[in-house]
């Protein structure tokens, strides 16, 4: 066994499409179609409800106006009109929503045909070649990311203002002092949880502009520690530094999916809304979430020093010949401390916080060895006792980065195994035996923390469809006492009853269609930040001289193009799937109901066949909401499947190659992983989550 055989193994778990179904199911908590979908057939039976309600005796919620008017509202004169007016807009909002999320569908089954002719360019030998074709490539799915954002942005709007029509008719109830003091209260609630859902959203709008400016800086970032670290590097440790540009690469896959899952997944600030209300007190602001991404996506850089510290450690014994230069008289390892130098650096430049401190510990611990290490002088060297507490030292240290590492790739939701940029691939033969320990120890490692991780994507996402079948038969039981209902027997507050529900209906609806906006930005995001820079980078270091054999400053650029290019092609995949699951379900379940709507506003309530209408939409609903709930419950069991298979094939294929270890490693290895997978504490899920 070989670490090229353990690099084959690592390579057939790590393809392209491998990498991209991986991170589809570690965004599956936070991107999936099932909340897009389960609020829908009982929207639309509670927008028929609201039909039916406006048949009752009609009254005015204009006594106590805004200044300046009504901004949603054109009939506040009637009640009657108002309710049929959010059946109108909430009729049209899904009409747009099955048209758009369509188009959408057409326009990302594009984008790989786009991502297979930008490899094709960057494999290729000539600059010239990339420099001519890349930009029009990666400009077509940059047209793509445009105009599947206004699409999205146009269905997002469309819910918004159903929402602020729901939002403007329970401020003008609550004004006409005909509601009863309980439902007061539940009204003031909604509306206060409104105001602050609607603040996250503007957060996570702020945070999608960022990422453009940030993908820049860490573009440059990363090609200055490149650059640094090529001319520092001593002689003969080609392969530590193919290991550190490994790292880099690797970093920037953790930072995308970071951003990825921070303006998709829910705010902090919605979630603090219970406890808000409840104790009336002020949220302090929250951490910019950016931030902690920024500090760990360090973590691979952090465990890839750590690892090759320990690699210098063979049966308790440091191997000196290959640290100490003795021509020169000193330590290769410097160029380690000097890693961990730059890192610390820029770790004290970034906001304070729990991740901030537990990575520069890292990187101080990690000097303190080297500089301990850098005492060694021949023939005497260090005596047994020094020798033993120095690795007793790097183990640790070792053991520190890796649960770091664990934790950075459950915040960031970000793969153990990630796709190798082509340059670097080919990089990977004939590497020295002496590197076989650090690419099976690390194997080992990335395998128990793949596992642990699926694992708690998989509970994760039970919770997930816990709490939307719990919402959903919030929704459902307000139906059936609404629908059970006589036209007389509905009064005032019975209505605006189902007004604060249908806001809780659309309010879902419409979550799920920010976060397609924000999928979008960040495809566009990633493709604008190549195309500025890096390609202007690529161009000037074409002619630079490699440090090592192979690879230059033009293929690291090249490399960091291939990876923001991957990642967008990985989100249009996921987008592709959600939007094509939503359009055949649409047409399936929602789009006779949203026609059934139609009708019925269309029809005089005196009509005969106006209650009849309404009973058949109520069944209709009821029979699309069951005919969904057995379609989430098979896409739980293919989720679950998948995932299954996901570990098995890592086990099968790459554990198989891997020499065995003793009982003692393994446990160390799973305590590691399980310590950076902890629950995290009330005050960690406020401060990062």
């Amino acid at each position: 066994m070989s670490s090229q055989d353990v690099q084959k193994a690592v390579q057939s778990v790590s393809k392209a499409e491998d990498v991209r179904q991986m991170n589809a199911l570690l965004m599956k908590p936070n991107a999936n179609w099932e909340e897009f979908l389960m609020p829908g057939p009982l929207s639309i039976a509670i927008l028929g409800e609201l039909v039916f309600i406006s048949s009752n005796n009609d009254f005015s919620i204009n006594k106590n106006p805004p200044i300046g008017g009504f901004k949603y509202i054109r009939y506040p004169d009637s009640f009657r009109a108002c309710l049929m007016q959010v059946s109108n807009n909430g009729w049209m909002a899904f009409n747009e929503a099955h048209k758009n999320m369509d188009q959408i569908r057409l326009h990302s089954d594009n984008v790989p045909s786009y991502m297979k002719m930008a490899v094709k360019t960057l494999m290729q030998g000539n600059p010239d070649i990339v420099e001519a074709l890349l930009p029009a490539q990666l400009k077509n799915i940059d047209g793509i990311a445009t105009e599947c954002t206004r699409l999205a942005e146009t269905t997002e709007k469309k819910f918004m203002d159903v929402i602020l029509l729901i939002q403007e008719m329970l401020e003008a109830c609550m004004n006409a002092k005909q509601v009863y003091e309980e439902d007061l209260k539940i009204i003031k609630m909604k509306l206060i949880e409104a105001k602050i859902k609607e603040e996250s959203a503007k957060l996570a709008k702020k945070l999608s502009q960022q990422n453009l400016d940030q993908l820049s800086k860490q573009l440059d970032e990363a090609q200055d520690q490149f650059k640094k670290s090529m001319d520092s590097m001593p002689s003969g440790w080609e392969i530590i530094g193919m290991n550190f540009v490994e790292g880099l690469t690797e970093s920037m896959n953790n930072l995308i999916s970071g951003m990825v899952s921070i303006v998709t997944a829910p705010c902090s600030a919605a979630r603090g809304v219970k406890h808000l209300i409840q104790n009336s007190c002020k949220m302090e602001e929250p951490l910019n979430p950016l931030v902690v991404n920024e500090i760990y996506v360090i973590s691979v850089q952090l465990l890839k020093w750590a690892q090759q510290l320990n690699a210098f450690v063979k049966n308790d014994k440091i191997k000196w010949k290959e640290i100490y230069d003795e021509k020169n008289e000193s330590l290769r390892s410097n160029w380690v401390k000097t890693q961990f130098e730059e890192i610390e650096k820029k770790l004290k430049g970034k906001e304070k916080c729990k991740p901030q401190e537990k990575a520069i510990e890292i990187c101080q611990d990690g000097i303190s060895i080297c500089c301990k290490m850098a005492e060694y002088k021949p023939p005497k060297g260090f005596t047994d006792e020094e020798t033993s507490e120095i690795i007793k030292k790097i183990r640790n240290l070792k053991d520190q980065a890796e649960r770091f590492d664990t934790e950075s790739k459950s915040f960031t939701s970000s793969s153990s195994f990630s796709v190798t940029p082509p340059n670097i691939a080919q990089q990977t033969t004939g590497q020295k035996k002496s590197v076989v320990q650090t690419t099976c120890d690390n194997a080992r490692f990335k395998i128990e923390q793949s596992q642990a991780h699926l694992k708690q994507t998989q509970d994760m996402y039970e919770k997930n469809m816990e709490n939307l079948k719990k919402n959903n038969q919030e929704l459902a039981d307000i139906f059936v006492t609404m629908h059970s209902c006589e036209v007389k027997e509905i009064d005032f507050n019975t209505a605006v009853k189902m007004l604060v529900k249908g806001l809780d209906a659309m309010g879902r609806v419409k979550e799920q269609w920010e976060k397609m906006v924000r999928f979008f930005q960040m495809i566009s995001n990633l493709i604008k930040a190549s195309l500025n820079k890096p390609l202007k980078q690529f161009v000037d270091t074409a002619d630079s001289v490699s440090k090592i054999e192979g690879y230059s400053s033009e293929s690291f650029v090249k490399d960091m193009i291939y990876t923001y290019t991957f990642q967008s092609s990985n989100i249009a995949s996921l987008v592709h799937m959600i939007a094509g699951t939503y359009t055949e379900v649409s047409s399936l379940y929602l789009m006779d109901r949203v026609s059934s709507l139609g009708k019925l506003m269309a029809l005089d309530p005196k009509n005969p066949q106006f209650e009849w209408e309404r009973a058949k939409l109520a069944s209709d609903c009821k029979s699309a909401q069951e005919g969904i709930e057995n379609l989430v419950l098979k896409n739980k069991n293919d989720f679950d499947c998948l995932l299954n298979a996901r570990v098995e094939k890592i086990e099968n294929e790459l554990q198989a190659v891997l020499p065995p270890i003793s009982g003692v490693k393994r446990k160390r290895i799973k305590s590691n992983v399980q310590a950076g997978l902890k629950e995290l504490t009330k005050e960690e899920e406020d401060q990062f989550t």
